[in-house]
């Protein structure tokens, strides 16, 4: 069970959160987001500008358990390599574990902190992110930034996509009682307790939105 009075921004406690809930990431994230994370995926995969190399290298940050290599795939169908980078050990397995066909040779694995990857300057064509930025802080945002700027290749595309916290929006007192409230207690119920997917509450609400990130430059990171 996640100990809140941890920090929750240390690698070691994502690589351990992430560990933890890897065997049923997939299932929990689709039905407790019903069935839009899907959707949102591949939206975030239609942002990515069309790359001026015929066969593309594409970076997944915070890969997971790949659930968005397909859409990247389908939309990219001569790429040349997804390099999947994740600091939990438990979702590399996870991913493996679903791997198949001819896509399965397309796909390198990463086991490492993006923060601190040591992936070449220039490397990539595109990179993309989903829904793993909200488990960085602001300092932790600024240095993936600067990542991010000295992975892609001149004139590369990148997107991220994040569940935030809608201020100002209507219904967020609906959001952040189903966040806050109902998902710790579905999860307690169905996953014996636990108490890990439920963490998205308490990242989301201190991520906010994507608006410090965006304001972000990559030289305001030391690296």
């Amino acid at each position: 069970m996640s100990d809140p009075t941890n920090d929750i921004y240390d690698p070691a406690f994502v690589a351990d959160l992430f560990d933890r809930c890897s065997s049923s990431y997939r299932r929990w994230s689709a039905i407790s987001s019903f069935g839009f994370i899907a959707l949102w995926r591949r939206q975030c995969v239609a942002r990515l500008d069309a790359p001026q190399d015929a066969q593309p290298v594409v970076v997944d940050l915070m890969a997971g358990t790949g659930e968005v290599w397909p859409y990247l795939l389908r939309r990219f169908p001569k790429l040349d390599r997804v390099t999947a980078l994740d600091i939990s050990h438990r979702m590399h397995l996870e991913a493996v574990d679903r791997l198949h066909g001819p896509y399965a040779t397309k796909i390198t694995h990463i086991e490492a902190d993006a923060l601190k990857t040591d992936l070449p300057a220039n490397y990539a064509d595109l990179l993309v992110s989903t829904f793993g930025l909200k488990t960085f802080n602001a300092d932790q945002q600024a240095v993936l930034a600067r990542q991010i700027a000295r992975i892609l290749k001149p004139g590369g595309s990148f997107a991220l996509i994040e569940a935030s916290d809608p201020k100002g929006w209507a219904l967020r007192p609906i959001y952040r009682i189903y966040l806050d409230k109902m998902l710790p207690m579905v999860e307690r119920y169905f996953l014996r307790g636990a108490n890990d997917f439920s963490m998205i509450g308490t990242y989301t609400r201190n991520f906010g939105n994507s608006t410090q990130t965006c304001q972000t430059r990559p030289t305001d990171a030391l690296l």
